[in-house]
């Protein structure tokens, strides 16, 4: 299986409900470095997976709807507490819809899959995988 990588950041606020979440259940910020990976076990007829270019501005594209946002406000995330996991499936299900949509190009149709992950920091992170 082939894949590339490209990376992001996005800046949140949001908070948790629940006593695990300690001092995180009040409202506070957060920076996430992002990285989603696009796999495919062929490359196309330039010999890429997928155009980075366009793979870095789709993913920009994402995160620039939830960059300086309260995700407590964010209808998809409603009634649900915002973790990293939860955000990181909510960035592959909005890639995989442009994937689908073509904004990746007619090659990146063929891709297989898609993973999501979030950076917390240089110590912790998240991920999401799914298929396309």
């Amino acid at each position: 299986m082939y894949s590339v990588t490209v990376r992001d950041h996005v800046m949140i606020a949001h908070s948790f409900r629940g006593e695990v979440f300690g001092p995180a259940q009040r409202l506070h910020g957060a920076t996430f470095v992002v990285d989603a990976t696009f796999s495919g076990a062929e490359l196309d007829a330039d010999g890429i997976v997928v155009d980075i270019g366009r793979a870095s501005e789709e993913l920009h594209a994402v995160l620039a709807d939830l960059n300086y946002r309260n995700l407590d406000e964010e209808p998809a995330l409603s009634g649900q507490n915002s973790t990293t996991e939860r955000v990181a499936r909510l960035v592959a299900d909005r890639l995989a819809e442009r994937i689908a949509d073509g904004a990746l190009g007619p090659a990146a149709r063929d891709l297989a899959g898609l993973k999501v992950t979030l950076h917390e920091s240089h110590v912790a992170w998240a991920s999401y995988e799914r298929t396309l």
